[in-house]
């Protein structure tokens, strides 16, 4: 099972990609978006039914993909000798940037505005986050696997970078009411990370196997007692 963990990161990327531009599709031949406006938001495409219902699964769908590929490449991480603390930080941001995702499919813009723009700044914001934490890892760790060519990574950071450009210009854009290049800043940024969740299959590619700790939590109000064998108990009830 493991060795196929590699298509994973693959089917994510496919399907998100594929299933938002399906969403753009509809939205443009059912005439909820008119193009003569303007370029549409992500969020506008997937406001209206019946492709808000489409847009719901796609990104509930990648919502579920993205929370397992967090907790595979966290057990991998482990393996390697992350440090805990950092390990679970860039858990927990990429927790966050697929809960985000979720909200955005869920909660459409025309309906829930605030829930819809909180959902937004954590799929985005520590979407990228989550993979500059990743990048900036592989890079001061010393000793840590860098599975794949060695071009992958500053692919990596030219992706990352590109994110943050484009985020920043997007929200600049949109304050200064250019809507239209505002939103292909939006739709430029989904594509990015993306195809940066996509890169794991890299990584993925040497995953044998990922080894479960499990630590027992002691009750320290209690005394503790040594714990007596099966027969020793046996003889104190005979």
């Amino acid at each position: 099972m493991w060795s196929y963990l590699f298509l994973l990161p693959i089917i994510l990327a496919l399907w998100a990609i594929a299933g938002i531009w399906i969403v753009f599709a509809i939205a443009v031949g059912n005439r909820s978006v008119d193009l003569q406006k303007g370029f549409p938001f992500i969020s506008n495409c997937g406001s209206y039914a019946p492709q808000s219902c489409i847009f719901s699964q796609v990104l509930n769908t990648g919502a579920a993909l993205a929370i397992w590929i967090c907790i595979v490449r966290y057990h991998q991480l482990r393996d390697w000798g992350v440090k805990t603390w950092q390990n679970q930080l860039i858990l927990w941001s990429g927790l966050l940037c697929a809960l985000g995702t979720s909200i955005v499919g869920n909660f459409q813009e025309k309906n829930q505005k605030p829930t819809h723009l909180v959902g937004a700044f954590l799929a985005f914001i520590l979407g990228n986050l989550y993979f500059w934490l990743q990048f900036f890892l592989s890079w001061w760790t010393k000793g840590l696997p860098q599975p794949g060519p060695r071009w992958i990574r500053l692919l990596r950071l030219s992706f990352c970078s590109l994110t943050t450009i484009l985020i920043v210009a997007m929200i600049i854009l949109y304050s200064q009411r250019m809507r239209s290049a505002s939103a292909a800043c939006e739709w430029a940024v989904a594509m990015l990370l993306f195809v940066l969740f996509g890169f794991f299959a890299v990584d993925f590619s040497s995953l044998r196997g990922c080894t479960l700790h499990l630590e027992p939590q002691l009750d320290c109000s209690l005394p503790q007692t040594p714990t007596e064998s099966p027969n020793a108990q046996m003889s104190q009830m005979l």
